[in-house]
């Protein structure tokens, strides 16, 4: 069953948020793709990333190429998991039929904006319908991440 995660983002924006995400994602020996609102987006995301002074991660674009090449495939194309990604990370209210086959999707949300958030709201609604394992992730003041809510969870014994 995939797994969505849902990241309320209230401390940090996106653009710090999604480099220690992806970090996490590739330590974990795993490819993503991310799903940004618009080509200019992803530019200026694929920039981020190369400016990030934490650390440097591998990424690419269609401008760049060779996407097959990219631990970090960055896209405005909802379909486009060119990079043969298992995690797909969800930026600016950006959905994507991939959630349903991948086995794991980042859902990153603004929590400053109430039209983000009942956004979020509905794609949670749709996940859970769709009998999805869920996880609500909120920020603490420390910056880590703390669970407040799962639910499709199956624990074994």
């Amino acid at each position: 069953m995939p797994r969505v995660d849902f990241y309320h983002l209230q401390l940090f924006r996106l653009e710090q948020a999604l480099p220690r995400l992806l970090d996490r994602v590739l330590s974990s020996g795993q490819r993503a793709m991310v799903l940004a609102g618009s080509e200019d987006r992803v530019e200026d995301l694929a920039l981020m990333l190369w400016e990030d002074k934490g650390s440097w991660l591998p990424h690419g674009t269609k401008r760049d190429g060779r996407p097959t090449e990219q631990p970090v495939w960055l896209t405005d194309d909802p379909q486009d998991n060119a990079n043969g990604a298992g995690v797909l990370v969800l930026c600016d209210g950006m959905d994507s039929p991939l959630a349903d086959s991948l086995p794991r999707t980042l859902d990153l949300f603004n929590g400053r904006d109430e039209a983000a958030l009942e956004a979020a709201r509905g794609r949670w609604r749709r996940h859970d319908v769709s009998g999805h394992a869920l996880y609500y992730w909120q920020q603490e003041e420390s910056g880590r991440w703390t669970e407040k809510m799962s639910k499709n969870i199956t624990r074994e014994s």
